[in-house]
């Protein structure tokens, strides 16, 4: 069978809720009125057969990432769906593969996406490099932390706002992975941001400057059911990070439970057991390169590591990648210049999780995903991007 893939346009929107919703399970609920797929940094492609019936479909998001102290332009992918009669035929390829064209065309050197089962993206070059792991903390273990006197907590209010986006994006700029939470995907207004949660929460130090934040949700229930959802709790002093935990265990007699967002590499941990914090929930989630001259230009690399390694790479699914190419990292740039000796083979795979810094080429090698090099191939790539583990604190 014939089929055609194209964005969706105004006369597609029933047809995108109606699969979308019987795929993630919200069918029952009707289409609300004037929704559509499509909005500013969103853009929907679709798998027509002959009859015009909408068969799979995916979603790109315009989102950034940071990556070495820059945001590198991503293509975030969502709503990936395919008719269930259908499913095992190829067409979740045949959108995707269009996918990540389009993306390049626009500018994305990267895709990310949240997997439900990794097979059938990591058949089409992405790796799984982290997750987003919620964690459940006995309330009265947040409790025994002691608060800092030189921190004040209070709401926050709309002139607190674009400190606290400097709080998180100094915290994103040293990460791995991070979103960039600005531009289309997070346009609201200041008004919506404040009343999304039950509670947000600054730190403001003894200048006055705004040093932390933490944004939370109350459950229902005062007895054993209470509990506190916390989906950012962000210090950039010891005594903010004090100051906001110390703030959330006051609710221990009410709330016992706190369920928080926390990454592997986050201040929180030097102040909890790891045995008191069990993962309640974990969204693994895949990086692909998109453009690979484009991502090693994108992305900031060691300033002080100078280096060449010769890098084949392999990818069927996004061809302007194949061949040969040498790394060239100086004073914290990086490039891919054609040509080389191809020494050190990478398939899409192992090029996504070592741009990710989630593995290094010995544990490549070992999976399959590197061959080829040597020790000191091995350790120029390593260092290249050792550093924080990759962290997505934003589902999408």
């Amino acid at each position: 069978m014939t089929y055609q893939v194209r964005p969706l346009g105004p006369g597609d929107q029933q047809l995108a809720w109606a699969l979308g919703s019987l795929a993630f399970g919200y069918h029952e609920r009707p289409m609300p009125e004037g929704w559509a797929s499509d909005s500013p940094g969103r853009r929907t492609l679709g798998v027509f057969d002959a009859a015009g019936r909408l068969v799979a479909k995916a979603v790109d998001r315009e989102q950034g990432q940071w990556f070495g102290g820059r945001v590198v332009p991503t293509c975030g992918v969502a709503g990936v769906a395919t008719a269930a009669e259908l499913r095992g035929r190829g067409l979740g390829r045949l959108v995707l593969t269009r996918l990540l064209q389009d993306a390049r065309e626009r500018g994305a050197v990267i895709s990310t996406l949240f997997d439900t089962t990794p097979g059938p993206y990591r058949a089409l070059g992405w790796e799984e490099v982290g997750a987003l792991v919620y964690y459940t903390v006995p309330t009265r273990v947040l409790a025994e932390i002691r608060s800092d006197e030189q921190t004040t907590l209070r709401p926050a209010t709309e002139a607190d706002l674009p400190a606290v986006d400097d709080v998180y994006r100094e915290v994103a700029r040293t990460g791995t992975a991070m979103m960039e939470r600005s531009g289309p995907a997070f346009a609201t207004t200041p008004a919506q941001q404040l009343t999304d949660y039950h509670g947000f929460t600054v730190a403001v130090d003894g200048s006055g400057a705004v040093v932390g934040y933490a944004r939370w949700d109350r459950g229902p229930g005062y007895d054993a059911s209470g509990k506190l959802t916390v989906d950012d709790l962000i210090g950039l002093t010891p005594g903010a990070t004090r100051a906001l935990l110390a703030m959330l265990g006051g609710w221990a007699s009410v709330a016992p439970t706190v369920v928080i967002r926390l990454a592997t590499p986050d201040p929180v941990w030097s102040l909890l057991a790891r045995g008191d914090a069990k993962p309640e929930s974990t969204q693994p989630w895949m990086l692909r390169v998109v453009d690979g001259s484009g991502a090693i230009a994108a992305r900031g690399w060691p300033r002080h590591l100078t280096g060449e390694v010769d890098l084949e790479l392999i990818d069927d699914v996004c061809p302007w990648n194949q061949g040969r190419h040498r790394l060239v990292l100086s004073g914290g740039d990086g490039r891919l210049e054609p040509g080389g000796a191809g020494t050190v083979r990478l398939t899409p795979r192992g090029l996504a999780a070592w741009y990710a810094g989630a593995a290094t080429p010995q544990q490549l090698r070992r999976s399959g995903l590197l061959t080829g090099g040597d020790a000191d191939t091995d350790e120029l790539l390593r260092t290249a991007t050792a550093g924080p583990a990759p962290t997505l604190h934003d589902y999408f």
